[in-house]
C-alpha cells in the first residue's frame, strides 16, 4: 500500500479546542496520573541525570569546559537533548497509544500528535524553569543568563522532537520493526550531541561530522545563553528548525492522507 495514496476521511484541519483539551487531559492522566509522584518524577529524572553526569566527570576533570560549575555545564547540554528526546519519543507513539479514539471521526491522528506534543513541551518548560532557577541560586558560577537564546534552544529542540516524532508515528504504524531499529540508532545521540563536551574541543574531522547533528546546534545555543565567553560560532538554528519543519510537514501529510490505513494498521 502506498503511503501517498489518499484515503477517505477528514482532510487537513486544526483540532477543535474541546477535542484537543480532552486529549491533553487524557495524556496527562495516562502518563503522569497513574503512579504516585508521576509529575515529581518528570522533574527528578532529568535533574538526577544531570547530577550523575556532574558527579562522574568531576572525579577526573578538575574544571568543566565552560564556567566553574560542573552541574550547570551539564544542565545546559542535557536539557536541550532531553527536550528533543522526550518529545520525539512521546510523539512517535502518540498514534499507537490513541488508536482506539481515532475511530471517532472527530479525532484524527494529527490531533493525538499535537496533544502529546503540547503536554510534553509544557512539562519540559516547567522542568527547565525549576532546574535552571535552582542551579543559578545554589551555584556561584559567574554566568549571565540571556532568556532569548535559552528559549530559542529549548524551542528548537522541542520542535525537532515534534518533527521527528510525527514522521516516526507514520513509519511505526506501517513498519513496527522500525521502532526497534530507531531505538538502536537513537542511543548514540546522547554521546554525539555535545552534552558533556564542547563542539570546539573536538578535532576538525569530528566537528565536520557532528555539525550535521541538529541537536548539537540546540545545545550550543543553550550554552550561549549562560556563558558570555562562549561564542558558539558554529550554531545555525535554521538547520534543526528546517529538519523539524520538513519532518513535521511530511509526517503530518502522510498521517492525514492515510488516516484510515493508519488507524487500521
Amino acid at each position: 500500500m502506498s503511503l501517498f495514496r489518499p484515503q477517505p476521511g477528514p482532510g487537513w484541519r486544526l483540532p477543535s479546542l474541546r477535542v484537543f483539551g480532552a486529549l491533553v487531559i487524557r495524556e496527562m492522566i495516562t502518563r503522569y496520573g497513574r503512579s504516585p509522584g508521576g509529575y515529581i518524577w518528570a522533574v527528578l529524572e532529568p535533574a538526577g541525570m544531570i547530577a550523575i553526569l556532574a558527579l562522574a566527570f568531576s572525579q577526573f576533570i578538575h574544571t568543566p569546559p565552560l564556567g566553574e560549575s560542573f552541574i550547570l555545564f551539564y544542565a545546559t547540554g542535557y536539557l536541550p537533548f532531553h527536550a528533543y528526546s522526550e518529545i520525539a519519543g512521546g510523539v512517535s507513539n502518540s498514534v499507537t497509544v490513541n488508536r482506539p479514539l481515532m475511530h471517532f471521526p472527530i479525532v484524527t491522528p494529527l490531533d493525538a500528535v499535537l496533544a502529546r506534543f503540547f503536554l510534553s513541551f509544557l512539562t519540559i518548560v516547567i522542568v527547565c524553569v525549576l532546574v535552571f532557577s535552582t542551579l543559578l541560586v545554589i551555584t556561584d558560577d559567574p554566568v549571565r543568563l540571556q532568556l532569548g537564546p535559552l528559549f530559542a534552544a529549548i524551542g528548537s529542540a522541542a520542535l525537532l522532537g515534534l518533527g521527528v516524532g510525527t514522521l516516526n508515528a507514520v513509519i511505526f504504524a506501517f513498519v513496527p520493526l522500525w521502532q526497534r531499529v530507531w531505538n538502536i540508532i537513537n542511543r548514540p545521540l546522547f554521546i554525539l550531541s555535545a552534552v558533556f563536551f564542547t563542539y570546539e574541543s573536538l578535532p576538525r574531522n569530528a566537528r565536520e561530522i557532528l555539525f550535521w547533528n541538529p541537536i548539537v546546534h540546540c545545545v550550543g545555543e543553550a550554552r550561549k545563553a549562560f556563558y558570555p565567553v562562549y561564542e558558539g560560532n558554529y550554531v545555525v538554528l535554521g538547520f534543526p528548525l528546517g529538519v523539524a519543519a520538513f519532518c513535521f510537514l511530511l509526517g503530518g501529510f502522510l498521517l492525514m492522507r492515510n488516516r484510515s490505513a493508519v488507524i487500521d494498521a
